[in-house]
């Protein structure tokens, strides 16, 4: 057994710090099997694994559309993938002190928030965080689903006549359970598909730039032709009324996942595991799938006189153009795999864990999955689909006071040191009042409140439009200064 010693724990990539405990935790109703540490010999998951892991998030349909966005808000190409590449940058930061509890402690999120919310106090950002994962997990079951019915439809073609309505929801349903299976099998199957599917991902989309450059003469003649695309500069200015407001976009993107990135890397065998295989797998395949997309959908407009930018839309064309079947099933294969991977370890891993949190005795990691993906299904994104994912990221923005306030809580009041059996101990370290933290709620509250005041004054206007960074500074900065002075009773 290691166990934590008085001083700060170094966060180094490379310090050999798992923590373990000696003997078994007594019965808590905090406590189950899943919520509680992972032993050393499971953590299992090594750099490979774990790129894997950020190719199967980064290569999905949003990623590929995402700097359309940013190029049609009025960017050219190189600025949009710079945002993206930035966002993603600073969003790691976050994202590897947060993993570097999971690594260490083997705790997924809903308890690593026991020591900055209290015992009970956690499920407030948990749920939080679920929520968003739920409103992405219906919208990637609804893609998976089209997926589905693009496939069937090549292969039968009667079946685009018949396809809507209950067929429709009857393949809905078929994607939907697909990815129950991966929950029901546990955290060993996600690693093993993440691990499968990432170099078929990157293959095709390496393949599908290939066609691109291929077909119109090269990628000088692609990105010549890309500032076809961008829209008209914002009144604004380009730093306040176009850079900010996107890169905060971009860090939003993941905002989520680098709060609850302790449930997956929970599994990691080290922190240098942790933290490279991070660093390869988003900062590298993001901005590149981002980068097909931009390529891609460049030569749509030359080749077709108009852009592009869905790709199911473009594997439709392509498959009527050169008569090929296989061609399409194989490029909506790979759709299917991408938004299978996204949605899984995004989308249904983190809320199964914070749902298991609210009873642990009465629900299992399974449980909370079926319940996260009823949920997701249930409110039915794809009514709104557009509108919902821009609430989501917006949404996801202002989620950075819960950012502020669990990483000052471990990295500078706690230096990196947590008391593992206090955080399922009903009477133990973390307790505060009545098992809630009032300082980690106050500043919680005080970071939403002020990324807020910038939608209803015009005048600060940057405070909405950077919502996760001036959430998070002013969550970080009171969070600390309550807990310099006691608040906590």
């Amino acid at each position: 057994m290691t166990t934590p010693n008085r001083a700060a724990v170094s966060l180094s990539p490379r310090a050999a710090d798992l923590v373990e405990l000696d003997a078994p935790l007594p019965p808590s109703r905090y406590l189950n099997d899943d919520l509680a540490p992972t032993p050393i010999a499971a953590r299992t998951w090594n750099v490979w694994h774990i790129a894997a892991l950020w190719v199967g998030l980064s290569v999905c349909i949003p990623t590929y559309m995402l700097a359309a966005a940013l190029i049609q808000a009025g960017m050219n190409w190189w600025q949009a993938l710079a945002t993206i590449f930035l966002g993603n940058l600073l969003v790691l930061l976050p994202m590897i002190v947060n993993a570097h509890a999971g690594t260490r402690y083997g705790i997924p999120f809903p308890v690593y928030a026991r020591a900055s919310f209290g015992l009970s106090g956690a499920h407030v950002p948990a749920i939080l965080r679920s929520v968003v994962a739920c409103g992405w997990f219906g919208i990637q079951t609804w893609v998976g689903g089209l997926a589905i019915s693009e496939i069937v439809g090549i292969l039968w073609p009667a079946w685009r006549d018949i396809g809507g309505g209950v067929g429709g929801a009857v393949l809905l349903g078929i994607f939907w359970l697909i990815n129950i299976y991966f929950v029901w099998a546990g955290t060993e199957s996600i690693k093993w598909l993440e691990t499968v599917s990432a170099p078929f991902l990157i293959a095709v989309g390496l393949a599908l730039l290939y066609w691109a450059a291929s077909r119109v003469g090269g990628l000088g003649t692609i990105l010549a032709r890309s500032d076809s695309l961008a829209g008209a500069p914002p009144a604004r200015g380009f730093l306040l009324g176009l850079f900010v407001p996107w890169l905060t976009a971009m860090v939003g993107y993941w905002a989520t996942l680098s709060l609850n990135i302790p449930d997956l890397m929970r599994f990691a065998k080290s922190q240098r595991d942790q933290v490279l295989g991070q660093a390869l797998g988003l900062l590298t395949t993001m901005p590149l799938f981002a980068f097909i997309g931009v390529a891609v959908t460049s030569a749509t407009v030359i080749l077709y006189g108009t852009a592009v930018w869905n790709p199911i839309e473009l594997i439709g064309r392509l498959t009527v153009e050169r008569n090929s079947p296989l061609l399409g099933v194989v490029a909506l294969l790979a759709i299917l795999v991408a938004t299978l991977t996204t949605s899984i370890a995004a989308n249904i891993v983190g809320p199964a864990n914070s749902i298991t949190n609210l009873a642990p005795r009465r629900i299992s990691f399974r449980m909370g999955g079926m319940i996260a993906a009823l949920i997701g299904v249930a409110i039915m994104p794809w009514k709104l689909l557009d509108s919902y994912q821009a609430w989501l990221i917006t949404y996801s923005g202002l989620l950075g006071a819960v950012g502020g306030v669990v990483v000052c809580d471990y990295l500078v009041v706690r230096r990196g040191r947590l008391e593992l059996r206090d955080l399922y101990d009903e009477h133990g370290a973390y307790v505060y009042h009545n098992g809630i933290n009032p300082a980690a709620m106050i500043a919680l509250v005080a970071g939403l409140a002020v990324a807020t005041v910038g939608l209803l004054v015009p005048a600060l206007r940057f405070l909405f439009d950077g919502a996760w960074f001036s959430a998070a500074i002013v969550a970080g900065v009171l969070y600390w200064m309550l807990m310099k002075r006691g608040a906590t009773a």
